[in-house]
């Protein structure tokens, strides 16, 4: 009579092949994580190192583009001596503003008609 191996494929050799590989395939993730495990302190300080060196970097680098605040000068901020006068309102500028613009669309009208008048169309 023909016998089988004790390896030929019978359900439970199939089933610890199969936790076998698992087995192995676990014991590598676990492997795996310890080690980022024990690289992440190092990297957490990396990073923090690479970030406070990019921070002071920067605040070194913007210091000397500000240098250049002297030729802009806003004016309503003051000429430098802090606020000596006091601020107009808006009210009257909006008003100032319409004045103005009705006395170019005055001048504007002027000239257009005198313009009509001495060329002829």
């Amino acid at each position: 009579m023909h016998r089988r191996s004790p390896k030929a494929g019978t359900p439970l050799n199939d089933k610890q092949e199969e936790l076998a590989r698992r087995e192995s395939q676990l014991r590598d993730e676990m492997q795996k994580l310890q080690r980022m495990i024990a690289e992440a302190p190092r990297k957490a300080q990396e990073t923090s190192r690479r970030q406070r060196e990019e921070i002071l970097d920067r605040a070194s680098a913007g210091a000397n583009r500000l240098d250049v605040s002297v030729a802009l000068q806003d004016k309503r901020y003051g000429e430098g001596d802090g606020f000596s006068r006091r601020r107009v309102s808006l009210r009257k500028e909006r008003r100032e503003g319409r004045i103005i613009f009705l006395v170019l669309v005055i001048a504007l009208a002027a000239a257009v008609i005198w313009l009509m008048s001495h060329l002829r169309f």
